[in-house]
């Protein structure tokens, strides 16, 4: 008998069996702060990143709550303090008058706020470097529960705190780890001190592991319906699928025997449609493969506006095998910026095998790269014929030994065609480079 149920983002099959070890994890939960995120004005960053971080050491996040700036901290403190034993909480440590969840956290856990007076000396040496002015308000930041240890912050002013579950005997508390808001600032100090402080903690047996395979070209009720029960056959698996826009990533959990198993039922049925094993993106996969190899590449987009070159250049390394990027968005550019014969274009329309063709064949002669990956597609919601309606794109692809047009239908909103595009764009020029 299976059941199905979402962990962490991923839809999961789960098959009675796998639950041999999740009766041992200790339950782990989430407080985001912030009026702002409730206003809509900040998307949550966190959630996502800590669970994809804690899940390796057999933790998962089992509830989240999100609270504004205020008592609400309190209320949800209390609540949480009795439903879990790992409890992260993030923002509200900054110098404002909105900034109260270090007082929150004493006050729930009946601790003085001490003043460190290394922290201070080292906030008041941050500021003075990078010539801000020092205020009073700072000096907030500097102070700390009774008991707790301190988590540095190599990025920011607001240091984290760690706070054990034995810190005050007279309440029942989880293990809270109390964290900064902004992402550049959480995830280095996540990584570098609350995972070192987690392997400590968790109590899973080591033999517990997970792997993920990353898929583009196949559809999530494709991919399960090609590896789902012959994975979910093998006792002691659980396997999960989270969608996103032009990927499927799986992952299984269990035994390291067992996922040998699933790991050969997986990669033979899949085969070269997983692109990565080891969380990587298409855009990072591209780039070794690219330097191994020695070749270079050049982009011309017209209806993903700059995507595969802004992905393609947020990879460290990029700048050894990325030429050049140009954005021909209208048929002047495509023409004035490539050199793209107007006659295709007034023929055949921009959005066209033959105009996706010189677009390839152009940019990688004007860039002199080996490979030359071109867009050209209707977005929507307006534009689209009978003949070419929205969501028609073509890629093309220029190589030493020719070039290969590839026509492909995303109807979708604007922002996730284009994100369909570009993974497409992208995987046409993997496909050519394991060939």
């Amino acid at each position: 008998m299976t059941h199905g149920l979402t962990v962490n983002g991923f839809s999961t099959l789960e098959d009675e069996r796998p639950r041999f070890y999740l009766d041992l994890m200790l339950r782990a939960a989430l407080i985001n702060t912030g009026t702002e995120l409730l206003l809509g004005d900040v998307p949550d960053a966190h959630l996502a990143f800590i669970a994809r971080e804690i899940l390796p050491l057999g933790l998962r996040i089992q509830e989240q709550r999100t609270v504004p700036d205020g008592v609400a901290i309190r209320d949800a403190l209390a609540e949480l303090f009795l439903r879990c034993e790992i409890l992260f909480v993030t923002g509200g440590l900054g110098p404002t008058s909105d900034d109260i969840t270090r007082e929150a956290v004493a006050e729930s856990l009946r601790l003085e706020l001490q003043k460190d007076s290394e922290l201070l000396a080292s906030l008041i040496q941050r500021l003075r470097a990078r010539g801000i002015k020092w205020t009073s308000h700072i000096a907030r930041q500097a102070e700390v529960p009774a008991g707790a240890q301190v988590l540095a912050n190599e990025n920011g002013s607001a240091s984290g705190l760690y706070l054990k579950a034995t810190i005050n005997p007279q309440i029942s508390s989880p293990h809270l780890f109390v964290l900064p808001g902004p992402p550049r600032e959480l995830q280095p100090m996540f990584r570098s001190s609350v995972m070192t402080i987690l392997r400590e903690i968790a109590r899973v047996p080591h033999s517990i592991q997970q792997r993920l395979y990353a898929i583009t070209g196949i559809g999530e009720s494709t991919v399960e319906e090609v590896i789902g029960e012959k994975v979910l056959a093998i006792s002691g698996v659980e396997l999960g699928y989270c969608a996103r826009p032009g990927q499927v990533d799986v992952r299984i959990v269990g035994e390291p025997d067992a996922l040998d198993r699933a790991d050969t039922i997986i990669k033979g049925e899949l085969g070269l449609s997983i692109f990565s094993t080891n969380n990587e993106t298409l855009e990072e996969v591209l780039v070794k493969l690219l330097t191994k190899r020695k070749e270079t590449l050049a982009v011309a987009e017209s209806c993903t506006g700059g995507l595969l070159a802004n992905r393609i250049t947020n990879i460290p390394g990029a700048s050894e095998v990325f030429v050049a990027g140009y954005v021909c968005y209208a048929n002047r550019a495509k023409i004035g910026m490539l050199d793209v014969d107007p006659e295709l274009i007034e023929q055949h329309g921009a959005v066209s095998e033959p105009v996706a063709r010189a677009l390839a064949e152009c940019a990688r002669a004007c860039a002199g790269s080996t490979y030359a990956v071109a867009t050209t597609g209707i977005a929507g919601p307006t534009g689209g014929t009978p003949k070419k309606p929205v969501g028609t794109v073509y890629v093309g692809l220029a190589a030493p030994t020719g070039t290969v047009v590839k026509k492909l239908f995303f109807p979708s909103d604007r922002k996730t065609f284009k994100q369909l595009a570009a993974q497409a764009a992208f995987e046409v020029l993997r496909r050519k480079l394991f060939k």
